[in-house]
């Protein structure tokens, strides 16, 4: 007991107990601070990760766009509704899906 009790009152103890308790929650950089930074990291990481996925796919359409005829003329039809001479374009739009004033 007289052991634990020299060993705690220790100045050396109490300055190091003291200094880690003031970093873990009193800092500018304390624990708490850096798991928020590490998850918001995480989450660049990911986002950075889908924007070059992205980019890849992006390349190979654009790719495909101009060397390939059939996708190009597929594309303006799809995206900018153009047509041929003589041909009609009818939009089919979809309902959306939560329509609770007609259910009721």
């Amino acid at each position: 007991m007289k052991k634990v009790l020299k060993v705690v009152t220790n100045k050396y103890f109490i300055v190091s107990l003291a200094f880690v308790l003031w970093t873990l929650f009193f800092d500018q950089n304390d624990w708490f601070s850096l798991q928020q930074r590490q998850k918001e990291l995480n989450g660049v990481k990911d986002n950075i990760k889908y924007l070059n996925t992205e980019i890849t796919r992006m390349n190979t359409e654009r790719t495909n766009l101009l060397t390939n005829a059939q996708k190009l003329e597929q594309y303006a039809r799809e995206n900018y509704r153009m047509k041929h001479e003589g041909e009609d374009v009818y939009v089919v739009e979809e309902a959306p899906e939560n329509t609770t004033s007609a259910a009721q």
